[in-house]
């Protein structure tokens, strides 16, 4: 959801499964930042695919986003389609589980979902950033009505087990202290001089006088307790009308306990590119997204296909599959030319003859751990009680993130939560588990956050990547050295086969990068066609 992005090494990914544990998936999100693991997307708009070759064939391996934006494009241009897909459904990990669906992981562990009509979980992605122009543009063209997705709630918590006697903090509370104290340290470094090699006497009047806006100051440059302070964090009796109506400003926490319960670590959210402004959520769940290029596709897609082999020549491509509606039984189908969009955790498996480099680079990529928990309850709690109205409540516990729906407010009844997104060991850990096992560790820790879970539970569902037969983990995480040295031999077109995916971008875990590296190599696959056809 995202992991909703890569370029780092072994030890790299060891530190940032510890941030993962220690700081929540946002602080681990921030790192990858940092390490170059976050890119705009290089979406340039619609395809140039003029004058296709009569009569050729492109066979697409996966309904994922990736395959299914080749497929469009390409039948669009006038060339003869066929997708086969794994499972009974399109979409791939853009996905969302409602009542009714079951799911059955690796290992035998199936789940009838029992959700009330409305709710979902999305096991995969869960938001679209503003800058990802691409999948954007899917959504516009394909008809899927978006609404906004409330990623910052200065209303919801940060949390960790051993700070503040295990009592979850209010993020405004928490980052307006913060930003106060780091405000006024700095101020008086300004008034020491301690400053005056690096800013004129003119600036530091001016940076004084920011500095007193930026950390809600009081008149003597210091963070104290009153209006000024109580406005960002919040107050212990609201101002309210009448003779009860005076306000009564909140006490900020001190600053050595402020950073010794490391709750600032994830303060730094909102500030990473994808999460800065408008983020976005198809109405009903990410999964209309994948059903609204399935009825696109209608006719092109072929279900429960097992692919089982993959064999080229110097006249196409010959993929052998089994049909879930015809067990033990290997049926073939061929094309002129093959993009194949199966996650490489899968595809490392699967036989196929292409160079040496491409069949090393398959296999040099790991695939991420990640688990989500859908919880659904009575009540919508944490509305009622709490007045948290969409984002991300942060917590060192192994459930990392708790999410509030973006939709539905203030309506009674029910409402499902998204009880954990777990990344790194923790991941591990809980994949391990039954999903019912899962389901009960995310009440636990979560009660510890929300009193109300025990009472107000009704029913739950798990994913562990790991276990999802058709992914086999959450998405391609490459290492630094990996990608230096086998990326550009993974996207090369070799032969007649081509790859595609967030595996082959450097988007990865975004939908964006399934998009983009779709139309890039089909943009390559149609030169070469092309040019073989006027040979």
């Amino acid at each position: 959801m995202q992991d909703d992005n890569c370029t780092f090494s072994m030890k790299r990914r060891d530190l940032l499964r510890m941030i993962g544990m220690s700081g929540g998936a946002a602080v681990m999100y921030q790192a990858m930042s940092s390490l170059g693991f976050a890119a705009e997307s290089t979406f340039k708009g619609q395809p140039k695919l003029q004058g296709a070759p009569k009569n050729t064939s492109v066979l697409i391996l996966g309904a994922g986003i990736a395959g299914m934006v080749a497929a469009y494009e390409l039948r669009q241009a006038g060339y003869k389609v066929q997708v086969l897909e794994y499972n009974h459904r399109p979409g791939g990990r853009n996905w969302s589980l409602r009542g009714g669906d079951r799911f059955t992981e690796l290992g035998g562990f199936s789940q009838h979902c029992q959700f009330d009509e409305g709710f979902y979980l999305n096991p995969g992605p869960w938001r679209l950033p503003y800058h990802h122009h691409g999948i954007l543009s899917y959504c516009k063209k394909l008809g899927v009505p978006l609404e906004p997705f409330v990623q910052v709630n200065h209303n919801a918590y940060v949390h960790s087990a051993n700070a503040f006697g295990g009592k979850p903090q209010r993020y405004r509370a928490i980052n307006a202290d913060y930003r106060g104290h780091v405000a006024e340290l700095l101020a008086k470094s300004t008034q020491q001089g301690k400053l005056d090699d690096a800013v004129n006497k003119q600036d530091q009047e001016m940076l004084l006088e920011s500095l007193r806006d930026w950390g809600a100051l009081d008149k003597n440059l210091a963070y104290s307790s009153g209006i000024a302070s109580s406005n960002r964090r919040g107050f212990d009796k609201d101002p309210g009308g009448g003779l009860s109506a005076r306000p009564i400003p909140s006490k900020p926490v001190a600053l050595d306990e402020l950073l010794g319960s490391r709750l600032w670590s994830n303060l730094s959210a909102s500030e990473i590119y994808e999460f800065q402004t408008s983020l976005f959520q198809p109405v009903g769940g990410m999964g209309r997204i994948g059903e609204a290029f399935g009825r696109a596709l209608d006719g092109v897609i072929r279900y429960g296909a097992k692919v089982t082999a993959i064999q080229q020549d110097e006249h196409g491509v010959t993929v052998s599959y089994e049909d879930a509606d015809k067990p033990g039984s290997t049926q073939k189908v061929h094309g002129d030319w093959c993009i194949c969009t199966i996650p490489l955790s899968v595809l490392s498996q699967i036989p196929m003859n292409v160079s040496a480099a491409m069949t090393e680079a398959i296999s040099a990529v790991p695939y991420a751990a990640s688990v989500k928990v859908g919880l659904q309850f009575k009540r919508r709690f944490w509305e009622e009680d709490e007045h948290i109205y969409g984002g991300i409540t942060y917590t060192d516990l192994p459930i990392a993130t708790i999410g509030y729906p973006s939709t539905g407010f203030h309506s009674s009844g029910k409402g499902v939560l998204l009880g954990a997104y777990i990344w790194g060991l923790h991941a591990f850990e809980f994949t391990a588990m039954t999903p019912e096992q899962r389901v009960q560790k995310a009440l636990e820790y979560g009660s510890q956050i929300h009193p109300q879970y025990a009472r107000e539970f009704e029913t739950g569902v798990a994913v562990g990547w790991h276990r999802s037969p058709f992914t086999m983990g959450c998405f391609g995480l490459w290492s630094e050295e990996a990608r230096a040295k086998h990326y550009d031999n993974l996207c090369q077109i070799d032969g007649r086969i081509a790859l595609a995916g967030e595996h082959a971008s450097y988007l990865p875990a975004w939908q964006e990068g399934a998009v983009t590296s779709a139309l890039d190599v089909i943009e390559r696959i149609h030169q070469r066609a092309v040019a073989e056809a006027r040979a």
